[in-house]
């Protein structure tokens, strides 16, 4: 396992964007525990109608998703925060100062914010998605090939 086992995916509501990415990751990630959540999550309800309708397109079935809010404890067991956009980073980070380093935007290496497209039409959630492909499309060799440093022993690290 690497460095990255536990990555969570952060949105506004959790009902579109973060449920969209967590499921490309976990499809890419089999191994890998792949968790979302929303800094203003109405707790318990499903991913929005549209998002399930896309992804089903794609083969992937969302429509199990069950929204729910960050969390200490999410944030804490995360080797890896991806948000949508630098101000649901700074967030994270002015709310809980340890997860700087390990918070990051998904379009990161793209310079780039996801569009929330809740509420909006069936072309901004495809373009919303497709944002966040190419997005994760640059995560992939540093989740797939990061070295784990939780079983390092103290003579490894100096």
């Amino acid at each position: 396992m690497g460095a990255f086992d536990n990555i969570l995916v952060v949105c506004i509501g959790n009902i579109c964007r973060s449920p969209m990415a967590a499921a490309l990751l976990t499809e890419r990630y089999l191994e890998k525990h792949i968790d979302s959540a929303g800094l203003s999550a109405l707790i318990g309800h499903s991913a929005d109608k549209v998002a399930i309708e896309l992804m089903a397109t794609h083969n992937i079935n969302i429509s199990s998703h069950v929204t729910k809010q960050i969390s200490e404890v999410l944030v804490k067991n995360a080797d890896l925060i991806l948000t949508m956009s630098i101000e649901q980073t700074k967030w994270i980070e002015s709310r809980w100062p340890y997860c700087r380093g390990k918070t990051f935007r998904i379009g990161h290496w793209l310079d780039k914010d996801i569009i929330d497209p809740y509420q909006l039409d069936a072309a901004i959630f495809a373009g919303s998605k497709q944002d966040i492909v190419d997005s994760l499309e640059q995560w992939n060799d540093k989740i797939s090939d990061a070295p784990s440093v939780k079983n390092w022993t103290l003579s490894e690290c100096y």
